[in-house]
Parts: C-alpha cells; structure tokens; sequence
C-alpha cells in the first residue's frame, strides 16, 4: 500500500479530539454521507480489496459516531477483523456484554501485538503502571480488560481522556492492519 493511499485513509480519522467511549455524537464528526463520498474517491484509486474497503467503511463510520452505520457492515463481515470492528462498535454503545461476546469471536486478533506495544509506550510516558498492568499482562493486549476500564470509566462518570487516547491507538492500529500495513 502506497503512503499516498494511506495517508487519504488515515485523514478520515482526523477529528480535533479521540473518539468519547460511549456513543458520541461529538461536533467534530463528519457527516455519514459526507464520509462515503471520501471513501469512495478513495477506494477508487487504491485497489484494496472489497473485504479490506468494507473493513474500512466499518472502522471510519465508527471513529465518526456513525454506530449504526458501522453495525450495519461490522455484523455482515465474518472474520476476526469484523468482529474487531463488531466488539468495539457495542463496547461505545455501550454493551459491554455484547462487546465480550464479539472480542471471544476475535481471539487473538494479529494487530493486538503493534496495540500492546503503542499502549504500553503512551502509558508508559503517562506513568500509569497500574493500567498497564491491567491492559498489557505480560505484554499482550487484553481486549476484556479494555472493556473493564471504558465501563468503569462510564461508572464513575469520568472523562476517561487516557482511555479515549487508547481507543484512538486501537482504531489506528486496526486501519493499518486492514490497510495491510507493517507496524509504524
């Protein structure tokens, strides 16, 4: 995959601030619509496969606040990239049980190595190892463990920035992953 491709896709995920943990909508969205024109373009001229382009779709119309959007597609996609996609759609609904039953579907997904090494490096920068401990045991990510924090988070009634930033670093890494891309 051409940088130039890449960089198109990854401008999709350009929003001011990371994603809320629950459902949004945030004001830095872009429209549904306005989204599907942009993928188009460019999937038009980057030849990725239909499977990667519905993967995409999925994650971009997600990172947006477009849940309904991306359940739509994420559910229609039987593979452990659109169970990922699935999981973390009903974990910002949120439905935290539905997102654990959609992480078992994902098993230990390829990407979760390059999401246990950048989480690790911004909690490390962010001295918060405890959190650490619990998302990263033994240097793998521990997607159920995720799911505890956002739902803790959402308990306490806290702004749970960190927790978006690491949401943010899971959607990056997934559109790398389905982009077919080598770890930064």
């Amino acid at each position: 995959m051409s940088e130039a491709v890449s960089a198109k896709f990854e401008h999709l995920l350009a929003t001011p601030e990371p994603a809320e943990l629950g459902p949004g909508p945030r004001e830095s969205v872009h429209s549904a619509k306005k989204l599907e024109a942009a993928m188009a373009g460019d999937f038009a001229s980057s030849k990725l496969p239909p499977a990667a382009q519905q993967l995409i779709r999925a994650l971009v119309l997600l990172w947006h606040d477009h849940l309904d959007a991306s359940h739509t597609i994420s559910q229609g996609i039987e593979s452990p990239d659109g169970s990922l996609v699935h999981a973390i759609m009903h974990r910002r609904e949120p439905d935290y049980w539905n997102a654990t039953y959609w992480w078992r579907r994902v098993g230990q997904h390829p990407c979760f190595p390059e999401l246990a090494r950048r989480v690790a490096d911004l909690l490390k920068a962010r001295n918060e190892s405890q959190l650490a401990r619990k998302l990263i045991p033994n240097g793998n990510w521990d997607a159920f463990a995720f799911v505890d924090a956002c739902a803790a988070a959402a308990d306490k009634h806290t702004n749970a920035q960190l927790l978006r930033e690491i949401q943010q670093i899971e959607t990056e890494v997934a559109l790398d992953h389905f982009l077919g891309r080598e770890a930064r």
